[in-house]
């Protein structure tokens, strides 16, 4: 799997978290709801860790970053998301 690929995988793992929040913070719980969205959190953190140390190990991504994404990444897919910017912010200066 490709850094751009895993990188809108993150940004989409973030919005489904975010959207869990905004159910459950905001809108009072509705039970399918809160249901789905925290199925799909719990299955896209266990997809995105398993494809993070795959990718880590073939080097496509930073260690730091699959860490990142394993260890964080099950309480707040932000983290997760602000460490691939990061990360592409370091290649294009590494880069240039």
């Amino acid at each position: 799997m490709s850094f751009s690929r895993l990188r809108a995988l993150s940004f989409f793992h973030s919005a489904i978290y975010a959207a869990l929040l905004y159910v459950g913070f905001f809108a009072g719980k509705p039970e399918p709801a809160t249901f789905i969205l925290g199925t799909a959190h719990g299955v896209l953190w266990i997809l995105m860790a398993v494809l993070c140390t795959v990718a880590a190990r073939r080097r496509v991504l930073p260690f730091w970053l699959a860490v990142v994404v394993v260890v964080i990444g099950g309480l707040g897919p932000f983290a997760g998301s602000i460490g691939f910017l990061v990360a592409e912010r370091r290649r294009g200066a590494a880069t240039a």
